[in-house]
């Protein structure tokens, strides 16, 4: 385990670990899991929290902030079919980690959370968030993904695997 641990390094051994359930068998390919991209699972749900990190610094540097709360006015912006699936996929994180913990099982959470950072990168490739005139709905979007990004962490804390700011 220590040379997997200096391989791989603590949090992608521990996410992929947690990936499984505890009776099942584990197909631990250590090729893919050395791998910086987005067919390494642990790779994928941390670069979806660091996009979210990003983009906020950069809106941040732009002079685009937002309050610490969001309110309503501004989330009714999201409209789109996009817009609401990332919502509902988001608000899903408590009934997952509920379930969880009922069945005594890691796995849902890890799970979810990659279902969680594959519709976050679709909608980000596929919906401009600081580009456009449309300042009200850039402010929506913002506080969607900021909301994504909070989401993601608390689950990667939940799981003991960090939340890098940059990737």
């Amino acid at each position: 385990l220590r040379e997997v641990l200096d391989d791989v390094g603590t949090d992608a051994a521990r996410f992929m670990f947690l990936s499984r359930k505890s009776d099942s068998p584990l197909d631990f390919d250590l090729d893919l899991v050395k791998q910086r991209n987005m067919d390494n699972p642990v790779y994928y749900v941390q670069y979806a929290y660091a996009r979210v990190a990003a983009l906020l610094r950069r809106a941040a540097e732009r002079g685009i902030t937002l309050d610490e709360k969001t309110s309503e006015d501004v989330l009714a912006r999201l409209t789109s079919a996009e817009d609401l699936a990332l919502i509902r996929e988001a608000e899903r994180f408590r009934n997952v980690v509920e379930d969880a913990a009922r069945a005594r099982a890691v796995h849902p959470v890890s799970f979810y959370l990659m279902e969680l950072a594959g519709r976050l990168h679709s909608y980000y490739a596929n919906n401009p968030v600081l580009s456009g005139e449309d300042r009200g709905l850039m402010l929506a979007r913002l506080a969607l993904l900021r909301s994504v990004g909070v989401v993601i962490a608390n689950g990667l804390t939940l799981l003991g695997v960090s939340t890098p700011e940059s990737m």
